[in-house]
């Protein structure tokens, strides 16, 4: 059983950066997929990046290409996403999730953080 916990949300400017960061116990970090997800008000959750067990494969919406980056440190059992340029869509719930298997542009896994919530202001 695998935990997480988000940190690292909260209010900007449009135009400004956060950095979230997941920190995961209780299992071995190495082993999971890693992703991050939202979900803003009245919409559906949806997939916003994910990066391969070591960090050799990395995918993202393509709404947040060029500004977003997800990146992991096996070391900390952490993973982390850069958000830069932040738009007012990018206002949502981020969540931290960890899963078996492979890297997709999904929302199937197997674990999940409580959520951080970004709010951008425009």
């Amino acid at each position: 059983q695998v935990q997480l916990v988000e940190s690292g949300g909260g209010l900007v400017q449009a135009g400004g950066s956060l950095r979230l960061s997941c920190a995961a116990s209780g299992g071995t970090f190495s082993n999971y997929v890693m992703g991050w997800l939202r979900q803003a008000p009245g919409k559906e959750r949806e997939f916003v990046a994910v990066i391969s067990r070591y960090s050799t494969t990395t995918f993202y919406l393509d709404s947040v290409k060029g500004r977003f980056t997800i990146s992991r440190d096996n070391a900390k059992n952490t993973v982390y996403l850069q958000m830069n340029s932040l738009k007012y869509e990018d206002t949502a719930v981020y969540y931290c999730a960890a899963r078996w298997g492979v890297v997709g542009r999904d929302v199937r896994y197997d674990y999940w953080g409580q959520g951080t919530q970004v709010t951008v202001s425009s």
